[in-house]
């Protein structure tokens, strides 16, 4: 195991929690209660995990909150959750974008600014038709920036723009507390440093910098993207820099700002990350169709949807968009193809309420264990149990308290007597692990069952 142990830190560390349903639906505000709420996912927790990894886990559905992993289920979900991204290459600048970017940066830059620039420094009759006619959002989003103009004279406001550590400050829960309360109407009680810390500071992705193909160095891991106004925080954008994207985790920003729609900037700030750090897509996380406050996210196009069944890209456009309006759940793929839909399969406790004809079939089921149970889920882009059970997991790395260095799912005493079918064994937890995130990343991960104290 010498090897093993001298490669530990290529490895993604992972420990499964199961398949459940959220106890209500922050979008919906449904509670379990409720006649139509559902939201299922598949839980994890990460203790450490490979910038490639994670790129991988989010190309099959799956989003992070801190250091918890979750994949949704779109088809047993009152709002099923949708993976977009958006090229960044290949984006344009709506007309109400470009106002908004110009808007603030007359603000900052001031009107004497402009006038005594223009004077002392002159474009060029080039620059200035290039400019009216053309929007460059990588030149037009940093124009206002502090290190981007030229002086004297001395702009109205100082502006600034930094990538940061994903670390707690006072200053940064100072604007997480504003946002909260102002913005979200949160009730001052439930809004704590402890739940910023491990909302938004917390993650698992490790620091690494790498060359790109264009030759340039990349930044992967988590940041924050702060945002400073005359040196105050105003803004933050939680982001994870990944091998082939900008990942949005949450953007807050102060009341201060509100009037310049400091949430279209900073989507803007990241979609220019995107292009100019040489990421190319931006992941502006799940898309919930039913959902008014995610509308304006198909705002910034071209934007593509992450099929939960085949797990492709395709382009989200009026006619995928007319999909979504019609149908609760979507497989654009399937659309396509003109396959009807698969009934979700029916609970336990939906049999005995006397939804099947036969009693003794409810009988052999036992609720928690029918509702819980990720291989009766019915979700999308998963192996099924039977093809599971074709799956070698003996291999799988495990680390334990109880052991010093790696061992492997095989030495476990139990492992040959369980089967996977049987619900709850530890058996069964591992298979549903790797069948939600895909069996060909098993030599990518070690299930990790230390206590989180000690990782």
């Amino acid at each position: 195991m010498q090897a093993l142990d001298d490669a530990a830190a290529h490895f993604s560390y992972i420990c499964p929690i199961g398949y459940s349903n959220s106890s209500d639906c922050g979008y919906c505000r449904r509670s379990r209660s409720g006649q139509s709420s559902k939201r299922y996912s598949y839980y994890a927790v990460a203790t450490s995990l490979t910038p490639d990894f994670y790129q991988a886990l989010i190309d099959r559905c799956w989003r992070r909150s801190g250091t918890l992993l979750y994949r949704p289920n779109q088809k047993n979900s009152c709002c099923p959750h949708y993976t977009l991204r958006l090229d960044s290459t290949a984006f344009k600048a709506t007309k109400d974008q470009r106002q908004a970017v110009n808007r603030f940066n007359k603000h900052v830059i001031g009107e004497s600014y402009a006038r005594e620039a223009a004077r002392l420094h002159p474009p060029t009759r080039e620059q200035v038709r290039k400019r009216n006619n053309e929007f460059d959002l990588a030149k037009r989003i940093h124009e206002p920036e502090a290190p981007m103009l030229k002086s004297p004279p001395l702009p109205a406001h100082q502006f600034t723009v930094a990538l940061e550590p994903n670390t707690f400050t006072e200053e940064k829960y100072d604007v997480f507390e504003n946002y909260q309360r102002i913005v979200h109407k949160e009730a001052p009680e439930k809004i704590s440093r402890g739940g910023f810390q491990r909302f938004l500071c917390s993650s698992p992705l490790k620091h690494e910098t790498v060359t790109g193909p264009d030759g340039k160095e990349r930044q992967l891991g988590s940041f924050h993207q702060c945002y400073r106004l005359d040196g105050k925080l105003v803004a933050i954008g939680v982001l994870d820099l990944l091998p082939h994207c900008v990942s949005a985790v949450y953007f807050l920003y102060h009341e201060s700002i509100h009037s310049f729609s400091p949430g279209k900037l900073g989507a803007l700030q990241e979609i220019a990350l995107a292009l100019e750090g040489g990421y190319r897509w931006w992941y502006s996380g799940f898309y919930i169709h039913n959902c008014d406050k995610m509308k304006y996210k198909i705002d910034f196009s071209p934007q593509y949807v992450l099929d939960p069944e085949t797990l492709k890209w395709d382009l989200l456009d009026k006619e995928a968009l007319r999909l979504f309006d019609q149908k609760p759940y979507v497989s654009l793929s399937r659309e396509r193809q003109g396959i009807s839909e698969e009934p979700v399969k029916e609970s336990a406790s939906e049999i005995k309420a006397g939804r099947q004809d036969s009693a003794s079939d409810a009988d052999d089921l036992d609720d928690g264990e029918d509702e819980s149970f990720l291989f009766h889920s019915g979700m999308p882009g998963i192996p099924s149990l039977d093809q599971m059970e074709e799956v070698d997991m003996d291999g799988l790395l495990l680390r334990s308290d109880y052991a010093d260095s790696f061992f492997s799912a095989s030495d476990l005493v139990v492992w040959e007597a369980e089967r996977i079918s049987q619900y709850g064994t530890l058996k069964s937890r591992i298979a549903e692990m790797v069948a939600a995130i895909g069996p060909d990343l098993m030599g990518a991960i070690c299930v990790d069952f230390r206590k989180r104290s000690r990782s």
